[in-house]
């Protein structure tokens, strides 16, 4: 079993303890579940940047990044910074995140907010815009076509922009819909967790334009993120590369000051 196959099982799991605590009902009485949610979309566009910033702990594949660091400094942080969105990883076992550190980070900052989580059920859609999101993430390597074709469809309907995720040719041929506002090409192997930027660059002319390009994992040059541009990506999600400094607020700061010369 690989390292995708047990987050799976362990997320299944968590989900059948969590509807036992939760229902739908519970969460459409949270305050932020009627709020007006912003475009991540919209920011990209307007963008010379394009950095999603991301907030995590941790990872399967570098184990602790940063263990210290509060979601609400992160936040501050990234929106001074002059970031387009942040990443927020809710995943507790893997990434040792939780849905209050998307809360929080909602509460401390006016940026659109994709919520990072392995998405196999409606339920997480709906805690996604109880809890502050603007956007979802579906990985297309753990859905169908039909998952994905009515996650998305639930997401549109509660006014959330939805980000698929990608790996290969046979990933995005069966996950092109109009559902969609962003394809994101993840350049990490969510199996071997081997990284290379050469995915983005060869899937990039698959992706129809009217869906925003989107590369994820690996990028930690301005030079990639120059590179990936001329391939047509306007959003490049970038989470360790800031993470794993002292100050990620700071270290983005500078990083798109260099884009910006």
């Amino acid at each position: 079993m690989n390292i995708l196959d047990k987050i799976i099982t362990d997320k299944r799991q968590e989900l059948i303890l969590k509807k036992e605590i939760f229902t739908v009902k519970m969460l459409e009485q949270i305050p932020f579940f009627e709020r007006n949610t912003f475009s991540l979309t919209r920011k990209l566009q307007n963008s010379h940047s394009g950095i999603i910033a991301e907030f995590k702990r941790c990872s399967p594949s570098k184990s602790m990044i940063n263990n210290t660091a509060l979601v609400e400094d992160i936040a501050i942080g990234y929106e001074n910074a002059g970031v387009c969105g942040i990443s927020v990883l809710t995943d507790e076992i893997y990434f040792g995140g939780t849905l209050d550190d998307l809360i929080t980070a909602r509460q401390n900052c006016n940026l659109p907010i994709l919520r990072k989580e392995f998405i196999i059920d409606e339920l997480q859609i709906i805690e996604a815009k109880a809890f502050g999101a603007d956007v979802i993430l579906l990985i297309a390597a753990i859905l169908t076509k039909a998952e994905i074709k009515r996650f998305s469809e639930l997401a549109k309907s509660l006014n959330l922009e939805v980000l698929l995720e990608v790996h290969n040719e046979e990933e995005l041929h069966k996950s092109l819909m109009p559902s969609l506002d962003m394809i994101g090409i993840n350049n990490r192997d969510l199996k071997t967790f081997e990284v290379s930027l050469e995915t983005s660059k060869t899937l990039s002319k698959l992706i129809p334009n009217n869906f925003l390009k989107v590369s994820e994992s690996g990028i930690s040059s301005v030079e990639a993120i120059t590179d990936l541009q001329a391939y047509g990506y306007q959003g490049f999600l970038i989470g360790e590369n800031f993470m794993k400094t002292e100050n990620p607020g700071k270290s983005a700061k500078e990083f798109i000051k260099n884009i910006d010369r």
